[in-house]
């Protein structure tokens, strides 16, 4: 465990990556971007994980980028400006090309780049009562980095809103918009994400890696031959590979699959 952040393993298949600044409601600096990229790097690439949750330790999941950074950015020039957005950049496209699933447990307060975290999860679960917040133009910035995890997940027309105004919305609004997967009372939500992570931990490993590719592969392309050939081929692979085969027989044979024993 570091200062800024909390790696914990729940079992063999499960890892739980906390950030870990309360006081500060987890707002990131440098430091814990980096540390997230190395987590989500070294944790994709564990053979025996199977999900990763994020989640924020305190009263917050994430308010956004941390005061005193934001500070001693102030006088950088362009190139430092850029260099330093390339690092974030950097970490977002990490943790949403991780190739394991990530489920989000959000609770307090999303602000910012919070919501640029969020929005890479494949799975978000919250808590009623969550305020979500692109912050940026507030400041006479725009949230460009977090834009193509955002767009992707909340949607063109509500980014075009809530990109332009800053306006708070809630966590019902979010789920109402497709954002938010699961809404619960703050109570359960530890439970709900404990239940979408052992049903993800029961399907086939590589099944579910196959699928979350799957789904970048082929959204917002033309169902050309190209892609029917592509996705016919996949499917044989999977078919003929041993998860595959075992899966199946253990279907027609009514018993468990071996990734459940």
């Amino acid at each position: 465990m570091s200062a800024t952040l909390e790696l914990t393993r729940r079992s063999a298949h499960v890892a739980e990556v906390w950030l870990n600044r309360p006081e500060v409601r987890n707002a990131f600096n440098d430091g814990v971007i980096a540390e997230l990229t190395e987590a989500f790097r070294t944790l994709g690439a564990d053979p025996d994980l199977r999900v990763i949750v994020l989640g924020g330790r305190g009263k917050a999941f994430c308010a956004g980028a941390d005061l005193n950074w934001m500070r001693s950015m102030a006088g950088y020039d362009w190139q430092a400006n850029r260099d330093d957005a390339a690092r974030l950049a950097d970490m977002l496209w990490t943790l949403w090309s991780c190739p394991l699933p990530v489920v989000g447990r959000v609770h307090g307060d999303c602000y910012a780049g919070g919501l640029g975290l969020a929005a890479a999860c494949d799975v978000l679960v919250a808590a009623e009562g969550v305020q979500f917040c692109l912050s940026e133009a507030r400041l006479g910035l725009l949230p460009a980095t977090i834009g193509p995890y955002v767009v992707r997940a909340l949607g063109e027309q509500a980014s075009r809103r809530f990109f332009a105004t800053a306006e708070r919305f809630d966590a019902a609004t979010a789920h109402r918009l497709g954002f938010v997967h699961e809404l619960v009372a703050p109570e359960a939500l530890d439970a709900k994400v404990a239940e979408i992570v052992a049903t993800l931990v029961a399907n086939g490993p590589a099944a579910v890696k196959a699928c979350k590719q799957l789904v970048k592969d082929v959204a917002g392309r033309a169902i050309d031959a190209a892609l029917r050939e592509n996705t016919a081929r996949r499917i044989a692979d999977i078919r003929s590979s041993a998860e595959g085969r075992e899966g199946v027989v253990a279907f027609l044979g009514k018993r468990e699959p071996s990734w459940r024993a």
